[in-house]
């Protein structure tokens, strides 16, 4: 999801809990069982599968949802139905847009995500055209709330974080992926809540969208968002937080 724009941060924390709860755990689902058929049942050894248990789990989805989806994919046949798509492209103002998908028809997905692109100002491109702007990092989501900024940031670095980056409400604390459970479990450790961690594609350079271009691309990456068959969506637009109420209050 992520640029890690404010915008993919707000859509990751409520993906879970809002309207959409169902498609969220099918989402997961999906991930379990090609998790599963990749790396095999065993959290121990599987990182990806623990990864997304534990995002399921933020997400609140049952356990019992979890271990289906496990011994679905262990079962072999329908996890073999499912592929992974990766698609890169641009959305308006030129920002830089990763798309991941699972789906059991290739051809169908494939389809709706370009349609989407050409529907709001985008357009696909080539795989790799974009994915040099990005990188994998462990990020880690705790409110502020009553929280003090430094001596939480101070925690973090002491815990092996990369980076922290305070927001208004949110503070925004950044790993290797390797290190992101590690990390998040110092600092659970301390009672700081972690309302939100993923291993994601994070942009090196995001890019700062005027208020009509930025209104178009929340709309782009919503629609994205909203596909059944698409599991995250990376960009680097860095949209405000008062675009952001803008357009919320338009919607």
């Amino acid at each position: 999801m992520s640029g890690h724009s404010k915008w993919s941060k707000v859509k990751n924390i409520k993906a879970g809990i809002d309207a959409k709860k169902g498609q969220f755990f099918t989402k997961m689902t999906r991930e379990i069982m090609i998790a599963v058929r990749e790396g095999g049942p065993s959290v121990d050894s599987n990182f990806r599968l623990r990864l997304a248990i534990q995002k399921s789990r933020d997400g609140a989805m049952p356990n019992e949802n979890i271990e289906r989806a496990i011994k679905k994919a262990s079962g072999g046949a329908e996890a073999t139905a499912i592929v992974e798509l990766n698609m890169e492209g641009y959305g308006p103002g030129g920002i830089a847009i990763i798309v991941q998908a699972a789906t059991d028809n290739r051809n169908r997905t494939i389809q709706e995500i370009r349609s989407a692109f050409n529907r709001h100002g985008g357009n696909l491109g080539e795989n790799g055209c974009v994915g040099w702007m990005f990188e994998s990092r462990g990020i880690i989501t705790i409110p502020l709330e009553k929280l003090d900024k430094d001596e939480l940031e101070l925690a973090a670095i002491d815990a092996g974080a990369e980076d922290v980056q305070a927001g208004d409400e949110f503070v925004d604390v950044y790993t290797s992926p390797q290190d992101m459970f590690k990390i998040r479990t110092a600092l659970e450790a301390k009672h700081y809540p972690v309302q939100n961690a993923e291993v994601s594609m994070n942009a090196k350079n995001p890019v700062v969208l005027e208020e009509k271009v930025a209104f178009q691309a929340i709309k782009l990456l919503n629609r994205l968002e909203e596909m059944d068959d698409v599991q995250t969506v990376a960009s680097n637009a860095d949209i405000t937080d008062e675009i952001m109420a803008k357009f919320e209050e338009q919607a």
